[in-house]
Formats: C-alpha cells, structure tokens, sequence
C-alpha cells in the first residue's frame, strides 16, 4: 500500500480554527505540490481530506475525487488517520490531506509503531509504502520548495 501523508499548505491566521482559509502563499504551495503528485499518484489513488478549509483548498488543487473524513480533522489521533485510510493494507493508494501534529505522529507511527512527534512543514508530505513482507520504505519527503 501507499500512503501519502500531505499537510495543508500555508493558511491564514484565525479565532475559527476550521474556517482558516490558504493564503496566496499557500495556495501556490498547494497548487506545486499537487502537479508533483498528479505526476506520480498511481490513476486510482484515494484522497482524504480533512473537513477543515485550508485542508479542502488544499486538496482541491489535485485534478481528483475528495472524501472528507472527521477521522482526519485537527487534534485527530494518529491511528485513527492509519485506521481511515486501511493502513497497511488498503487495495489502493490512499493520499490524506490533513494537520500537524497528527500526520507527523502517523508517519511515525507507520515506520516505528510509536506515535514519535514528527513534523511534516506546510505543504509537505510523506510518502510511504508497506510491502507485502511487513517492511514500510519511505518513498519521498517532500517540502513545497523543491518541486
């Protein structure tokens, strides 16, 4: 299985946690990032987002279906964002769109089973992929400033 772990890009300030919307920067970040992964996402990758707005504007820059998920909202536990997307053993690829500290921990969680306070920056994802033997590679890291 792959799992891709991508936080939201760069968001503005505000009281209303869930309402935060990408500014410019952030939208560019979005907008980069999602043509690295239109490149490289297997055709029927899985995309879960988070019901926060930065979270969707985030995702929507992906040319893709989008299902929201509370299970990957702000705060969310990390194994419950492993256990929404069928990690490690999902048919398919899945990619989630969400929040630090959570996909920090899940990475974390996914490669040592502790939940270890990694940090994934604006914009940037995990990829991983669990082999049929039980070993999770790290395929990339990536940040909005190298694609």
């Amino acid at each position: 299985m792959n799992l891709i772990l991508w936080r939201h890009a760069d968001a503005e300030d505000g009281r209303d946690d869930m309402a935060r919307r990408l500014t410019r920067k952030g939208r560019n970040q979005a907008k980069h990032v999602a043509e690295w992964l239109e490149r490289h996402l297997p055709a029927s990758t899985r995309v879960i987002v988070s019901p926060a707005v930065r979270a969707r504007q985030t995702a929507e820059a992906l040319a893709r279906d989008l299902h929201t998920d509370e299970h990957v909202s702000p705060g969310a536990a990390p194994a419950d964002v492993l256990a929404a997307t069928g990690w490690p053993n999902a048919p398919t690829a899945v990619l989630v769109v969400g929040h630090q500290p959570t996909l920090g921990e899940a990475a974390a969680l996914a490669l040592t089973g502790k939940p270890l306070p990694w940090h994934v920056p604006k914009g940037g994802l995990w990829w991983l992929r669990s082999k049929d033997d039980g070993e999770v590679v790290v395929v990339a890291v990536m940040t909005p400033a190298l694609v």
